[in-house]
């Protein structure tokens, strides 16, 4: 593998092929003091204005949630990202993620605030006309107008371009008549204006801005859900809607550009506010672990707790660690960008698309360490936690749909290895070179020279190696199924979730690398630990997936090879992990939180 230069920055999936330098990844401990104080904002807006009224919230009363989203338009929360000329803040991508995180923790207010600023928004701000920009973003951007995004129908969830709702053009050309319905649409009950997406004589699949009011648009009653309960969701129902043709967002023919590409940021947003949640949840969990006490000691003293809090610790860590690092490249790509003279849409779409598998695995992760906090505080409550005057019940009944919205977990894991596979047949990523470099390591004698110099060595070979058996198991397959590995989702799956656990072991390291130069070892033991103790067991994770998979495709001597090649590769030397989290957990108990 080669190393990067520090100023040639990595593409999106290169990190699989390359080896990342620590001193250019970003890390949280990098923010600035303007981010800082963003944070600590999201905080205060959250303990002051929503959380002391999470119930009347949850009750859909009239009115409070748009008052909600408009005393956070007059703090700045809802402007972060547009552009200072259209009323926003125009701040970097860092600055708007730490937002979609600040907020995170704050149940149905997060997600009417998270799909208000992206979906609500963000398809105007990128694919609008001049004029349409004029019209409509600076009273997004304040809060004085709501925003929705019309996608998903009964029919067609993940199938986006099956949509069924029409749109004719009218006899004197100056309205599109659109027919259908929509469903689960978010801020659905209160918007003022929806992203819609129809196709015009029946195949140009086009967007169009809609507003509350238009003849024939109506909606239905509001949902009642698992979880998010607080949140308006409700289905739209188009009979003979007019939309002016001036409401037409984008290209004809063209919605699924505009479609996929808020998606990606979507998702990134999500793994942050999904990372917002968690803290909070695990907040709530260990002070509950601390004052509880059970045969005459806190809960919290006891090791089966231990290990749940600190694997709540680890996880959370670990994505904070694999999510700045996107949103760094996702900004730096932004600059370069502009800086070559594209317009502002432009860039952040092409940097959103170029970082795209960071996206969907991010989405992935996210979601899934929100369901373990959740799930675990739950258990952490006991009896408690399954009663709904306790908090955790809330964020357990509100984690859940995070695995299904912005395109399910499944999806996004199929997407992941389908988009890195695509580049390598583009030839934007070079997979050829390394997984033909992997197979002639399998044929010969293993290396047992000696060992690497320097603190990390160890570690570093470690991910180093798991990219290695990401490489042999992505090429035999390709190799073995040729066009039918599309069609062997489970195969597919393996080898995203390789991918997943790779990345994120990589993210913590470099971190801890990062801050160990900046504050010497000593000052970074529990970060060194948390590290450790992923790394030790992602290897057993990875290696799992890589026989799953291996297995279902290879036999013979080639799969004993292969299963050969895959122990060497996600072999990692004895680790006391249980001393390693009781060491995680005291820091929990004595900062009475999450503090990392």
């Amino acid at each position: 593998m080669e190393t990067t230069k520090q100023s040639k920055a990595l593409l999106g999936g290169e990190w699989l092929i390359k080896e990342s330098n620590h001193f250019e990844t970003f890390i949280p401990e990098d923010f600035n003091e303007e981010q800082r104080m963003v944070m600590d904002m999201c905080t205060q807006f959250l303990d002051a204005e929503v959380l002391p009224i999470v119930e009347r919230i949850d009750k859909l009363e009239t009115g409070l949630m748009p008052s909600l989203l408009e005393k956070a338009g007059e703090q700045g929360l809802l402007s972060t990202s547009f552009p200072e000329q259209y009323g926003g803040l125009g701040k970097d991508f860092i600055t708007s993620t730490i937002v979609n995180e600040g907020l995170g923790g704050g149940h149905s207010f997060s997600v009417a605030v998270a799909a208000h600023t992206g979906i609500g928004s963000l398809p105007i701000l990128y694919f609008g006309t001049e004029e349409q920009k004029q019209k409509y973003i600076p009273k997004l951007a304040s809060g004085e107008w709501k925003g929705a995004y019309g996608l998903t129908e009964p029919n067609s969830g993940s199938d986006a371009l099956g949509a069924k709702t029409t749109a004719k053009l009218s006899d004197d050309g100056k309205y599109y008549i659109l027919n259908g319905q929509k469903c689960w649409i978010t801020n659905g009950g209160f918007a003022d204006v929806y992203t819609v997406f129809a196709k015009i004589d029946g195949d140009k699949f086009t967007g169009f801005i809609v507003e509350r009011g238009f003849e024939g648009f109506t909606q239905g009653p509001e949902e009642h859900k698992m979880g998010i309960k607080g949140s308006s969701t409700v289905q739209l129902y188009f009979q003979d809607c007019k939309v002016p043709v001036e409401n037409v967002l984008g290209e004809i023919g063209r919605g699924h550009v505009i479609a996929f590409n808020i998606l990606n940021i979507g998702r990134l947003k999500l793994c942050a506010a999904a990372l917002g949640g968690s803290k909070r949840a695990a907040t709530t969990s260990i002070q509950y672990a601390i004052t509880r006490e059970q045969f005459k000691l806190p809960i919290a003293k006891f090791g089966a707790i231990k290990h749940k809090m600190a694997e709540m610790a680890i996880r959370m860590w670990v994505c904070e660690s694999a999510l700045y690092r996107a949103s760094k490249w996702i900004d730096d790509k932004e600059h370069e960008l502009m800086n070559s003279g594209k317009s502002f849409a432009e860039a952040l779409l092409g940097a959103a698309e170029e970082y795209a598998i960071e996206c969907a695995m991010l989405k992935v992760y996210g979601s899934e360490v929100l369901d373990y906090v959740v799930d675990e505080g739950v258990q952490i409550h006991g009896g408690n936690g399954f009663s709904d005057e306790y908090m955790i019940s809330k964020a357990y009944r509100d984690s859940r749909i995070n695995r299904i919205y912005e395109g399910t977990n499944e999806i996004n894991r199929l997407l992941t290895v389908d988009m890195v596979l695509k580049r390598a047949m583009k030839g934007k990523l070079d997979l050829m070179g390394p997984a033909m470099a992997v197979q002639k390591e399998l044929m010969s004698i293993p290396d047992f020279g000696a060992e690497e110099e320097g603190a990390f060595a160890k570690e570093l070979k470690y991910i180093a190696n798991f990219k290695k058996a990401i490489l042999m198991v992505a090429g035999a397959a390709v190799q073995k199924l040729m066009m039918q590995l599309e069609k062997e989702q489970e195969v597919l799956m393996n080898i995203a979730d390789m991918a997943i656990e790779t990345y994120n072991a990589e993210s913590a390291l470099l971190r801890v690398m990062k801050l160990a130069e900046q504050k010497g070892e000593a000052a970074v033991k529990l970060q060194a630990d948390i590290m450790r103790t992923y790394l030790y067991d992602a290897a057993d994770r990875i290696n799992k997936s890589g026989k799953d998979a291996l297995n279902s495709f290879a036999d013979g001597d080639e799969l004993k090879m292969m299963h050969i090649g895959l122990k060497r590769f996600t072999k990692v030397e004895p680790f006391n992990t249980k001393d390693a989290r009781r060491r995680i957990c005291e820091k929990l108990v004595a900062d009475n939180g999450y503090h990392f």
